[in-house]
C-alpha cells in the first residue's frame, strides 16, 4: 500500500523544476485556454513568497502593470506552468516580502546578486 507521501515523492522526482528564491525576478510562462484555443502567456515579476508543500508547493509573483500591482500564485509542479526563467537574483533578509506591496519606484529596490 502506497501512502500519499510516497506518491508525492515520485511525482516530484519526475519533475526537473527548481524553486526560484524569494526576491528573484522571474518570467513564468504558462498555458491559457480560451475556448478551443491554447496559447502561452508570460508573467514577469518579483517572487514575494514561497509556500513549500511537497507537490503542492506554490510561489507568489508580483508585478506592476500600469501603476497597479498585480499578484499571481503559481503552483510549482502544475502542468500549466511551462517554464520558469530566473532573470536576476536579489539579496533579501526575509522569507516573505509582503512589505513590497506598499512600496513603489526606488523604494522597492533590492540589492542584486551578481555572479
Amino acid at each position: 500500500m502506497t501512502t500519499i507521501a510516497q506518491i508525492e515523492a515520485e511525482n516530484i522526482a519526475g519533475s526537473d523544476r527548481t524553486m526560484p528564491g524569494v526576491g528573484d525576478r522571474v518570467r513564468v510562462s504558462y498555458n491559457i485556454t480560451e475556448g478551443e484555443r491554447k496559447r502561452i502567456q508570460i508573467f514577469e515579476g518579483r517572487v514575494l513568497a514561497i509556500h513549500n508543500g511537497g507537490i503542492r508547493s506554490t510561489f507568489t509573483v508580483r508585478k506592476e502593470s500600469s501603476g497597479i500591482g498585480v499578484e499571481r500564485i503559481f503552483p510549482l509542479y502544475s502542468p500549466f506552468v511551462v517554464n520558469i526563467d530566473v532573470k536576476s537574483r536579489h539579496r533579501v533578509r526575509r522569507a516573505k516580502l509582503y512589505y513590497q506591496r506598499e512600496l513603489s519606484g526606488k523604494k522597492a529596490r533590492l540589492k542584486e546578486i551578481r555572479n
